[in-house]
């Protein structure tokens, strides 16, 4: 594998009269063209993980600007090496295997990148776009820290899945054990909370209660809306509040 070195969203703040506090609105909407879905599949207890996870926090400025919805889905299966990634899920796993199974492969691997649900081994070529969406997205946070959205999916799309992801920055792990022994490891796109919403015809809202904002570690809040039969976006749209 190759490791490079190197959505309209808006915020804004309305104020209700003078004497009132301020509320903090942030909304966006996804573009024509379709953003680049980014999974990787990662692990602390694997030690040819920490430079895919280096490239993926390269990435950063990229998300931010609405280029790409990026997410580093943590997974638990190293464990029994001697190390306990504690942001591994069994349902980062379960995914995982879902994706190998829509891409006819026959086990699963660390690091893995997935891009627009296809395993992908070319890093360099991760954020090329060009194709079109067959959804639109609207995405929304409210005052109560829940988020909702509206998604619409082209003509002649006629069922469509999706899922939410929470993902934060910023994260660390001095490494006591296992393969990485001894090191220090900092990760980016952590996906903190992972909710599949089912199957859907038609447009439809959709909302999210959204784990609590942690001030140490600024989190993304991501939609991907899919087809169910082949795991491949129709879009996908994230929010930076």
């Amino acid at each position: 594998m190759r490791f490079p070195s190197s959505t309209i969203a808006a915020c804004a703040v309305l104020v209700a009269g003078g004497a009132h506090a301020s509320i903090a609105a942030c909304r966006a909407e996804s573009p024509a063209a379709l953003t680049p879905v980014i999974e990787l599949y990662t692990s602390e207890g694997c030690s040819s993980c920490p430079p895919a996870d280096r490239w993926l926090s390269g990435l950063k400025g990229t998300a931010a600007g609405g280029g790409a919805v990026v997410q580093a889905f943590h997974v638990g299966y190293w464990d029994y090496i001697g190390w306990i990634d504690r942001f591994a899920s069994p349902a980062h796993t379960s995914r995982q295997r879902t994706v190998a199974a829509q891409n006819g492969k026959p086990g699963i691997y660390t690091p893995q990148l997935v891009r627009n649900g296809q395993d992908w081994r070319d890093y360099s070529r991760a954020l090329d776009r060009g194709e079109s969406a067959r959804a639109r997205i609207t995405l929304e946070k409210n005052t109560d820290d829940s988020f909702e959205a509206r998604v619409t999916p082209a003509e002649g799309v006629s069922a469509w899945g999706a899922y939410w992801t929470v993902t934060e920055h910023g994260h660390s792990s001095k490494v006591k054990a296992g393969e990485n022994a001894g090191e220090f490891l900092q990760h980016d796109f952590v996906v903190r909370q992972y909710v599949p919403v089912g199957e859907y015809r038609g447009s439809s809202k959709l909302t999210l209660r959204a784990v609590p904002r942690q001030p140490a570690h600024p989190r993304q809040v991501n939609l991907v809306v899919f087809d169910p039969k082949s795991g491949k976006p129709l879009q996908a749209l994230s929010l930076g509040c």
